[in-house]
């Protein structure tokens, strides 16, 4: 208990001290989130992912909170995740280059002798598919992070539950590295998370919820997974609604998310992250009633019904439609040469 308390605190200071001092840096190389009204340099991504595994690996070593041979594993993964979104956020690697390293190292982490093969193949789509939307998520001040912090407390609280103390120290010291990168990232935003952080935050709630449930029943359990991470799945959907009808690339980035749209509804940044961090809350604890056997499996159902009444409900507001790049390029063209030609006469 003690230890718990001690790293942590330690990894909300670490993480707090790191994003500042690796703000510079940042900004030196060009390492920026450019989505937004003003560049915001992303030093949250590494010092999240540098917080929670030295923290953790050092809980282990010392062999005052060993994590375990899986859970170590997963503290691996999750870090060569992480390096991998660094340098989707130096490179500008294509869409597939991360989808495919959460992939591989999702195989390499689910616990097929627990879960069987086809069941270990949903998991590994699961992690992979869950690691990209939390990539998602990071489109607005504050809301990756804090849906983060949410969904990794009631995580914790599951594999506290199931005496699973390894996974249950390494998602509270996760969770106390995204609150300390949030003092930096309330609106208006100091820093970024980026691809490094989005990507690692995801994969190591994703397949420590997947450790949490492993030998249960896949129908019980793919709506517990559902209900701890609704706020995700939501924008997910949302997304897919939107543009698969109308044929637009859905990895390509654009401002037709969850937070995008209540933005377009008049609704404050700051309110936006409160709003979703509620709404993720909402979910976590019905996971969590469903998972302990404090409610039953219902109250899933009315997390899923509220989560496709909020779908359905934004995907009536109206948003700049993503093109694809070429279309991009030519339609900024025309604009400029629009331009041009008011300034002439």
């Amino acid at each position: 208990m003690l230890y718990g308390i001690a790293a942590a605190t330690t990894a909300l200071l670490l993480a707090a001290l790191l994003t500042e001092l690796l703000r510079p840096p940042a900004l030196r190389l060009g390492l920026l989130d450019r989505r937004r009204r003003r560049a915001v340099p992303l030093s949250g991504g590494a010092a999240v992912a540098s917080a929670t595994v030295l923290v953790a690996a050092a809980g282990d070593a010392t062999g005052v909170a060993p994590l375990g041979a899986g859970i170590g594993t997963l503290l691996v993964a999750g870090a060569c995740v992480g390096a991998l979104g660094l340098a989707v956020d130096v490179w500008r690697l294509k869409w597939w280059v991360p989808l495919a390293g959460t992939t591989a190292a999702a195989a390499v982490v689910v616990p097929f002798e627990e879960t069987g093969v086809p069941g270990g193949l949903l998991a590994v789509g699961w992690v992979a598919g869950l690691t990209a939307a939390f990539r998602g998520l990071d489109h607005a001040d504050g809301l990756a992070g804090t849906v983060g912090v949410v969904t990794a407390f009631g995580a914790a609280v599951c594999a506290a539950a199931e005496l699973m103390d390894g996974i249950m120290v390494l998602l509270s010291v996760l969770a106390a590295a995204l609150a300390g990168f949030l003092v930096h990232n309330r609106h208006p935003a100091r820093a970024g998370l980026g691809a490094c952080g989005s990507l690692f935050t995801g994969f190591v709630l994703a397949s420590a919820v997947v450790f949490v449930r492993a030998g249960h029943g896949m129908g019980a359990s793919a709506g517990v997974l559902f209900a701890l991470t609704a706020v995700a799945c939501a924008d997910v959907a949302l997304v897919v609604l939107a543009r698969w009808p109308a044929r637009r690339p859905l990895a390509c980035g654009g401002p037709d998310h969850l937070g995008h749209r209540l933005r377009r509804l008049g609704v404050a940044p700051r309110a936006v992250t409160v709003l979703l961090g509620t709404g993720a809350l909402g979910g976590v604890v019905a996971g969590v009633c469903a998972h302990t056997g404090w409610a039953s499996g219902g109250v899933v159902l009315w997390a899923a019904a509220v989560a496709v009444v909020v779908v359905l409900a934004l995907a009536r507001v109206s948003v700049t439609p993503v093109l694809p790049p070429r279309q991009r390029s030519s339609t900024a063209s025309v604009q400029v040469s629009q331009r041009l030609r008011v300034e002439n006469r």
